[in-house]
């Protein structure tokens, strides 16, 4: 089975259509972009507790979360995985820290 991220994406983005009585997506869409935001937070927080201890599936299962609701706020604020693939390219093209520089001493 080959499952991607893109795959993920376009669940999710089919989910908004759905019913909040079945479909957890949906209930989140109804929420609201501040309670998705609040949602990824707490798992990734969960995930960096997670990281912290030697339990690998929980770190997997931890990061899925985090992925997923990540992925649930850009579609809620109308940005594709696609727009983020490219700002991760072009961030690519150049060293880390020079990249790092280039958005300031605030970042």
């Amino acid at each position: 089975m080959s499952f991607s991220l893109d795959d993920l994406a376009a669940l999710i983005k089919a989910r908004r259509r759905d019913d909040a009585s079945k479909s957890y997506t949906k209930s989140l869409f109804d929420a609201g972009p501040p309670r998705i935001a609040k949602k990824f937070g707490e798992e990734a927080v969960e995930a960096v507790i997670a990281a912290m201890g030697d339990d690998r599936k929980e770190l997997t299962m931890e990061a899925a979360d985090v992925l997923y609701h990540l992925l649930v706020l850009l579609e809620a604020k109308d940005i594709a995985l696609a727009e983020v693939v490219q700002e991760l390219e072009r961030r690519t093209s150049q060293s880390g820290l020079a990249e790092k520089a280039s958005r300031g001493a605030g970042s």
